[in-house]
């Protein structure tokens, strides 16, 4: 109790408190701009920390990780281009509901259930920080391959009308995420004996690409027309969710609270691992499924609650083994570092007020994130009041700035642009691009884990079937695509029952 209290001291005095508060709007509105992802503000956010005291750089370095983490939700859904990759899940309903001219409710509902999350997941972690570890860490290369193994199944849900379609879609970006450098072998993959195309293509710069670019066509090619403008947002109200809406979702917020934290807490996934299973999760198990794509509620509520619940579930391998799950913890394990906390088993035996002043530090900055975004919601949704023309300029100069900034490469603003173009044809063509987000996401870490889990049983497959865990996963990444394949006959048989029906 005394620790507790020393750790209330030094994290309630207002330079703490303003710290976090700081870090949070930082990393909301670099998660919101998409191309300036949290990471970078994490990386920008470090060095301000060199002179700062122990709790308070903490403080700053925390509520940015998980302001960036929140602030991703804003772009997806009032633009439907998500600020960071995690929020692409987001956009498939999120935009929806905008459309429909409820975009502050979905606003409100993607902040307070991302708070519900994360505090979730910080209490899963002060609970069983070290039990969670010591099972994250059982993962190894064969377990973490057929994980994502099984997040590449939920491709076939996320297909539409067509698994074949989201098939393409998932293998094209598959493709794309191998064009570059090998990074096990360092052999040249598909750059074509173009110099520029060796440091590959940056997932951010791609998935710029992929949700804003044929927004922009668009809109230039209506008014090219001479058609008017398609704005379903005039009738837009100001309105937060009931908590009745909230009430009737508790139990999926809860079920995709664990997931979070349980993706979060093995090195090596992430957010938009997470947001995706989550995604499929909530539509498998709806009563209505075909609501989904077309402004589902549950459809915002499920991604948000995984991707802020990743944010405690990264912090138990974090602190109690010093494994950072993705670059951004990684920033933050540099930032204990320099300032003496070595995180590992005696972290929580000598600097207890440390871990305690963390664990305030989560809480304050989800008091902000509320606060900040509840109360910002009036101003983001004059948003969607500008002329859908001036909006597309404005959308396509920040792409421009974000797709350079995130390596100083003019040959990713060409990149961008063809990305750009690829998608506005396959939207055309009736296959869909979030398979294609999903391949790339989770494309190099399936490369990866698969090769090196390969590697250590020195080429024999045995690495995959004598493990349970990864038996597991395979196995329900089988039942998936089965099952969704039967429910895609099931469909086809109606629809042509129901054309010869009405002949």
């Amino acid at each position: 109790m005394e620790t507790l209290y020393q750790a209330a001291l030094l994290s309630l005095t207002p330079w703490a408190i303003g710290a976090v508060g700081l870090g949070t709007l930082i990393g909301i509105i670099f998660g919101s701009i998409p191309g300036l992802t949290f990471t970078v503000a994490l990386a920008l956010a470090l060095p301000i920390t060199f002179g700062m005291d122990t709790v308070p750089a903490i403080g700053l370095l925390l509520g940015t990780y998980i302001g960036g983490m929140t602030g991703g939700s804003v772009s997806a859904i009032l633009l439907g281009i998500p600020g960071t990759p995690s929020a692409a899940a987001t956009v498939m309903d999120g935009y929806p509901l905008t459309k429909q001219g409820r975009a502050s409710i979905a606003l409100g509902t993607a902040v307070i259930v991302s708070t519900l999350g994360g505090i979730f997941s910080l209490i899963v972690m002060m609970i069983s920080v070290n039990l969670v570890s010591k099972v994250a860490i059982e993962f190894g290369p064969a377990e973490i391959f057929a994980l994502v193994l099984f997040g590449m199944s939920t491709i076939c849900g996320l297909s539409g009308s067509s698994m074949i379609k989201g098939l393409i879609a998932g293998t094209l970006g598959l493709m794309i995420m191998t064009v570059g450098i090998d990074e096990i072998d360092g052999v040249n993959r598909m750059t074509f004996g173009v110099v520029n195309m060796l440091q590959g293509v940056n997932l951010l710069v791609a998935m710029i690409g992929l949700f804003a670019i044929p927004f922009v066509i668009e809109v230039f090619a209506r008014h090219a027309r001479g058609e008017g403008e398609k704005n379903e947002t005039r009738s837009l109200r100001v309105e937060l969710p009931s908590l009745r809406l909230l009430g009737r979702n508790s139990w999926l917020i809860t079920r995709c609270s664990a997931i979070g934290t349980v993706i979060g807490a093995i090195p090596g996934t992430g957010g938009a691992i997470a947001a995706f299973l989550a995604y499929d999760h909530a539509r498998r198990f709806s009563k209505t499924p075909e609501r989904f794509g077309r402004g589902a509620i549950e459809g915002v509520v499920a991604p948000k609650t995984a991707n802020n619940a990743v944010t405690g579930g990264t912090l138990i391998p974090l602190l109690s083994l010093g494994i950072p799950g993705d670059p951004a913890t990684a920033i933050v394990l540099a930032g204990l570092k320099i300032h003496g906390v070595t995180p590992g088993p005696s972290l929580f035996m000598n600097s207890e007020s440390v871990v305690y002043g963390i664990y305030i530090a989560v809480v304050i900055a989800y008091v902000f994130i509320l606060l900040i975004q509840l109360g910002g919601i009036r101003l983001f949704v004059y948003v969607l009041r500008i002329p859908q023309q001036l909006l597309a300029v404005i959308i396509l100069v920040l792409c421009v700035i974000g797709a350079y900034t995130i390596r100083n490469s003019v040959f990713d603003i060409y990149t961008m642009a063809v990305v750009g173009v690829g998608a506005w044809v396959l939207l055309r063509v009736g296959i869909p691009t979030t398979p294609v987000i999903l391949g790339m996401v989770l494309g190099p870490t399936l490369e990866n884990e698969f090769r090196t889990a390969m590697s250590l049983s020195e080429g024999h497959w045995n690495i995959f079937y004598t493990s349970p865990v990864a038996m597991a996963f395979v196995g329900l990444a089988a039942l998936v695509v089965v099952l969704q394949s039967f429910s895609e006959l099931k469909l086809r048989r109606k629809a042509k029952f129901a054309e010869k029906s009405n002949a």
